[in-house]
């Protein structure tokens, strides 16, 4: 039997939407269990307090458990390939931070591209760096440290957390862009670099703010910068990098993954929790306690802030010869 052409084009349309509505109600019903977040760093700092504070607010606003689980190796590779190996089913998200731009160029042979793998759901916070010096450097300014950096090539000791970590690579672009000559002394944490320079062993430290704070209201270190386009609320008083360095900007922001092909429909509502978490006064307050600075926006934005900082942090690992240990 022929159907009349007006009741053949009301059919078709009803049977294209049905998929439409089928995924609708879909996304409405998602999670329907517990979902894995996975932090690829040992358990303590920013990127275990941020799941947690995440993970919380998730839970509670769409039902289902949502649970950190550790899987720390690898400079964070062995926990972000975990989550490209998952299925994309929304049950398994990813903090990616600053660290998985960097290990894009730093490691050679990752199994893993960051870019083509991991879906970008939502940026969360950035915080910026301090570049601290011992009192017995004789420089108050960026400007002074350049020169007597300049004056003393190679005798600058600039201790880090790590190779490869934000204040290694801070340290580096800071490095590349205004041509001074520092020994880089990698130590394994932030506790162990801090106590030598506390103890005069190396002579400047770049870390995150939030950890330096005290340090630098007792006096005990000098905070010549930060190293974001704004200053921080922890220090109002430090400078930014930029303000002497034109163009320098660097940051460890933190946001949240999951393996590609995880349904947009998915990740569309992960972000809207997400953003809705940046704007909750007490999401807020405990983001600016740790000095964070909020990264709301869109999947394809967060997505954006990751390409951009792989291509840049490629730049900095290159030019500083940088390896995996």
């Amino acid at each position: 039997m022929k159907l009349p052409r007006r009741k053949f084009l009301y059919l078709a349309a009803a049977a294209a939407a049905l998929p439409t509505g089928a995924r609708f109600a879909w996304a409405q019903s998602y999670p329907t269990k517990p979902v894995r977040w996975i932090v690829p760093i040992a358990p303590g700092g920013p990127n275990d307090i941020l799941a947690r504070l995440m993970c919380q607010w998730l839970s509670d606003r769409l039902g289902q458990p949502f649970v950190v689980e550790h899987r720390p190796g690898g400079g964070s590779n062995t926990g972000t390939a975990a989550v490209v190996n998952a299925p994309a089913d929304g049950y398994t998200l990813l903090t990616v931070a600053t660290v998985a731009a960097i290990n894009a160029t730093l490691y050679e042979n990752l199994s893993f591209n960051l870019i083509r793998d991991i879906a970008p759901i939502a940026g969360i916070i950035s915080v910026s760096n301090a570049i601290l010096v011992h009192p017995s450097v004789p420089a108050t300014t960026i400007p002074e440290f350049i020169a007597y950096a300049k004056a003393n090539p190679g005798k600058v000791n600039m201790a880090s957390a790590g190779v490869g970590t934000s204040g290694h690579l801070s340290g580096e672009l800071f490095k590349m862009m205004t041509g001074v000559n520092m020994v880089h002394v990698p130590y394994r944490g932030a506790a162990p670099a801090l106590t030598d320079l506390l103890g005069g062993q190396v002579h400047v430290y770049i870390g995150a703010t939030p950890t330096l704070v005290e340090y630098v209201r007792t006096g005990k270190l000098r905070a010549l910068a930060v190293t974001t386009m704004t200053r921080s609320e922890a220090l109002p008083d430090i400078p930014t990098m930029a303000e002497f360095v034109p163009g320098y900007e660097a940051s460890a922001w933190f946001g949240v993954g999951a393996p590609k092909k995880t349904p947009a429909e998915f990740v569309d509502k992960l972000n809207r929790e997400i953003n809705a978490a940046l704007v909750d006064p007490k999401i807020r307050a405990a983001l600016s306690d740790m000095g964070g600075t909020v990264l709301p926006g869109s999947p394809a934005e967060f997505g954006k802030l990751i390409a951009d900082e792989t291509e840049k942090w490629a730049k900095v690992v290159k030019f500083s010869g940088a390896k995996a240990e």
